[in-house]
């Protein structure tokens, strides 16, 4: 403000230049400025408020000296705030446990709500000038402490000012955080917590709503524009987003204010935060009412929130149902009735209280008046209600009474002595020599606690402690406006306990039943996720639905969660389910089918060793060599069964014997047909009967069968020893479920039974190759010849089949193996001999044996 530079500038050279020589006279230039309320006293406190709200706009024509500037339009409500500030003073002065034997006066000044009618005022208050003219210039300013002002930018004004001059200042309603700055204003202090707090709760408030899509409005000042960037700032943290943000000054033309309303009501936004002074709220619900702006859930700074003058019927479409946060309010024994005996008489030439009475009771003390009520001065304030008298809601009014008790306590301090004279803590100060530096130490220490209980006191930045009342405008049953309070906030708490609700239940805008919406994107329900839209905030956003196997298991989830390993996503994929457990079971199709055809084999088998053994004296079977036929059909019925343990779950011990089991029978059955091959060859190759006799023999054969089995069981003893099969949950091979297989603990042990398998079968198939032409009727290595080479190509084919196999088709694939080459070994080997024996019968004769030798 260049203006106020310049006079800065000319003040200080003035003092320098003259202040240290009382007896030269000094002169003012320009027009002084007077207080509108004042007071003599020992100690004088000066007050600054918004007493008027309205200012004429003189003209600027840099030809004649521009008009003085006037104030319009008495706020009652600040109108208040001064009377309870000479409440206060009027109160410490009657007692004697406060600054006894030392009165307190007063200069109230009107900063009219803007910056220069608050240098006019913050020079008021230094210079000492008054009424009566003196002729001397005091060394110092007139007045040891400043109440006010209720605007942030006027307070920061008044600061740059009389901070030159460590002229304590504390204010009642100047809330923004910048003033907190102990380095650029030292001497101030303030009754009324910082924006630094309010701006955070307001964030909080509106994330507890789950309100991410809200308008932003503010003054064009340095309250509005400090506290909603701090607001801004604090959203974001909290997920916030804001459409617009809007700035004005109630100074602004009326096309400014109605293109602010044009953009609300253009937004999608259904909460608007307002960071507005009260003249900045009053012009635009002015328009707002024009433009017919409802529907909107206000969400209001404490400036505003609890205004009187602005709970009327005019803007109750407007407004009801707001919310916000305020300074706590309480009781002031004895205001009332100061407030009600507030009468012109008391000082018939104060213009101040001809203004109130006549705006009060709406008549005139002007006597050649020809319209209108004559003011007679004995009208009764009990009799009307408005926001002079109100005092049902004392917030700001209390940080008034505070503000003064807080510079009592502090002179208190200052000037105390004990009896013998002697400073106690400090040194001895007369109330008539002290320095304003003293004072702003001693404010920097009070700790007193007020006659309703609560304690003041100043951090180190000159700070209250930060505690919110949460309001909500509601109607009474008498049809008023209400301010109800339903939440509290406190700052010194830990942050997930700053704020809570009560159980109140809280009025919605434009009567709403439940809480209105006002979200960019409609929430994302469990089992999708928020996909940021290009080019918009991050609450606009679209929803994904999570992949297989991750969940989100909250609303508007920012991303999906993978699931632990044994668990997978159910089919809405908002939570984690055990996977299923795979595995070839009984009650499915394929593992019944499976164990079905098992049980047929072994049935079928028994049903062919039941032919043989009731044909085992016939030339056929003996010539079959029956025993190793037995044996074989029994190694069979084992094979056919060992299918069994592949099928159900798979436990420590079934794992351990479907291998096991499967390597030794069909070990057996390779070791029977190898004796068989054997026993043929020697039978009709060998030209010396002894030799032949010797290879045929019984014990030879079962010593042949019992040598090849013993191999495989000590090969699957040392596999159990070593490193045994043991059920495993197999998460890798599939995602969306557990195949719950057998692992082989070692895969070469598993290979090395398969190869020793593979070798007798070779063996056997090489040795009925061989046979395959010795005589037919007799000969059974043609087909032996035949079921070797089914077993090989089953085998062969099964073991890229088993690698490759997936889950429970591996086991499928294996038994599959077991139950083809058993069918294939029982069928080519016995399946001719029994239909001779059944069907047949006059072949199964010796001689029929012996044709085609007796041929030849």
């Amino acid at each position: 403000v260049p203006m106020s530079t310049c006079v800065i500038f000319l003040f200080v050279l003035f003092h320098e230049a003259f202040g240290a020589e009382d007896s030269l006279r000094c002169e003012m230039m320009g027009r002084p400025e007077f207080p509108l309320l004042s007071k003599k006293g020992d100690i004088i406190i000066g007050g600054a408020f918004t007493l008027h709200n309205q200012m004429s706009k003189p003209s600027l024509s840099f030809e004649v000296t521009p008009e003085d500037l006037t104030c319009s339009r008495i706020n009652l409500r600040e109108f208040r705030f001064a009377q309870t500030m000479i409440f206060a003073i009027e109160e410490i002065n009657n007692s004697s446990l406060l600054l006894p034997n030392i009165s307190i006066g007063y200069k109230i000044f009107d900063t009219c709500g803007l910056t220069l009618p608050s240098t006019r005022a913050v020079m008021g208050l230094m210079n000492g000038k008054t009424n009566a003219s003196d002729r001397g210039c005091s060394r110092r300013a007139s007045v040891h402490a400043i109440i006010g002002s209720s605007e942030s930018s006027s307070t920061i004004v008044m600061l740059q000012i009389s901070g030159i001059f460590h002229i304590p200042m504390i204010s009642h309603f100047a809330t923004c955080a910048c003033l907190s700055n102990r380095k650029q204003y030292p001497s101030f202090f303030r009754t009324i917590p910082s924006d630094f707090y309010q701006s955070r709760a307001l964030a909080k408030l509106v994330k507890h709503f789950g309100w991410t899509w809200v308008g932003t409005v503010k003054s064009d000042n340095d309250y509005g524009n400090n506290g909603l960037a701090t607001f801004i700032m604090a959203a974001k943290q909290e997920g916030v987003c804001v459409e617009y943000s809007e700035g004005f000054s109630w100074t602004d033309p009326s096309e400014q204010i109605a293109r602010v309303v044009t953009v609300i009501k253009s937004g999608s936004a259904k909460v608007l935060v307002a960071f507005l002074a009260q003249s900045e709220m009053s012009v635009l619900l002015e328009e707002a009412v024009k433009q017919n702006l409802t529907g909107l859930q206000w969400v209001g700074s404490e400036s505003w929130i609890t205004a009187g003058h602005l709970a009327v019927k005019k803007y109750s479409a407007i407004l009801m149902g707001s919310l916000g946060f305020t300074i706590r309010k309480t009781k002031i024994t004895g205001l009332q009735k100061f407030l009600l005996q507030v009468n012109p008489s008391q000082d018939p030439q104060n213009n101040l209280l001809k203004e109130f009475w006549e705006t009060t009771f709406s008549c005139s003390f002007q006597s050649d008046m020809h319209q209108g009520t004559q003011c007679s001065g004995t009208e009764k304030l009990n009799d009307i209600q408005n926001p002079f008298t109100d005092v049902s809601e004392l917030r700001i009014s209390n940080n008034v009474y505070k503000a003064v008790y807080a510079v009592a306590h502090a002179m208190h301090a200052m000037f105390k002595c004990d009896q013998s004279g002697e400073a106690v803590n400090q040194s001895c100060t007369s109330n008539e020599d002290f320095e304003l530096k003293q004072v702003v130490e001693h404010l920097q220490r009070v700790n007193f606690t007020l006659q309703s209980g609560e304690t003041v006191y100043f951090d180190d930045f000159g700070d209250p402690a930060a505690t919110y009342e949460l309001v909500n405008w509601q109607r009474s049953q008498a049809g008023n406006t209400v301010f109800m309070v339903v939440g509290n906030y406190d700052a010194s708490q830990p942050n997930k306990r700053q704020f809570t609700m009560n159980s109140m239940n809280i009025t919605w805008a434009a009567g709403l039943q439940k809480r209105p919406q006002s979200v960019c994107s409609q929430s994302c329900i469990p089992g999708f996720r928020q996909a940021v839209i290009k080019g918009k905030p991050i609450c606009c956003f679209t929803c994904i639905a999570c992949a297989d196997g991750e969940i989100s298991n909250s609303s508007n989830s920012a991303e999906c969660l993978p699931c632990p390993l044994e668990l997978w996503s159910n089919e809405h994929h908002s939570q984690c389910v055990p996977k299923m457990i795979e595995f070839l079971s009984f009650e499915e199709t394929m593992g019944a089918l499976f164990a079905a055809v098992s049980l047929f084999g072994a049935a079928l088998t028994s049903l062919v060793f039941c032919i043989f053994f009731r044909f085992r004296h016939t030339p056929l079977v003996k010539a079959s060599n029956s025993e190793l036929s037995f044996l074989l059909l029994f190694s069979l019925y084992l094979c056919f069964l060992c299918s069994l343990t592949f099928i159900g779950r798979p436990t420590r011990w079934s794992c351990m014997l479907r291998h096991t089991a499967f390597g030794i029978t069909f070990a057996l059955c390779m070791s029977c047909i190898l004796a068989k091959n054997v026993a043929v060859l020697f039978a009709f190759t060998s030209k010396r009967p002894g030799k032949t006799f010797f290879y045929c023999s019984v014990p030879l054969q079962r010593t042949s069968v019992f040598s090849c089995i013993i191999l495989q069981v000590l090969i699957c003893v040392l596999w159990l020893t070593f490193a045994p099969p043991f059920p495993y949950k197999n998460t890798t091979h599939a995602k969306e479920h557990i195949i719950l297989e057998c692992h082989l603990g070692s895969p070469v042990w598993f290979w090395v039974v398969m190869g020793y398998i593979g070798l007798l079968a070779v063996i056997c198939f090489i040795l009925a190759f061989l046979a395959r032409k010795l005589p037919d009727n007799f000969n059974e290595a043609k087909f032996i010849t035949f079921s070797m080479l089914i077993f090989c190509a089953v085998w062969i084919t099964f073991i890229p089949a088993y690698v490759s196999s997936p889950g429970k088709f591996t086991v499928a694939v294996e038994i599959f193996a077991i139950l083809a080459s058993s069918f294939g070994l029982l069928f080519c080997i016995f399946a001719p001999k029994c239909y001779i024996l059944v069907f047949k019968p006059e072949k199964n004769t010796k001689k029929h044996m012996m044709g085609r030798n007796q041929q030849n």
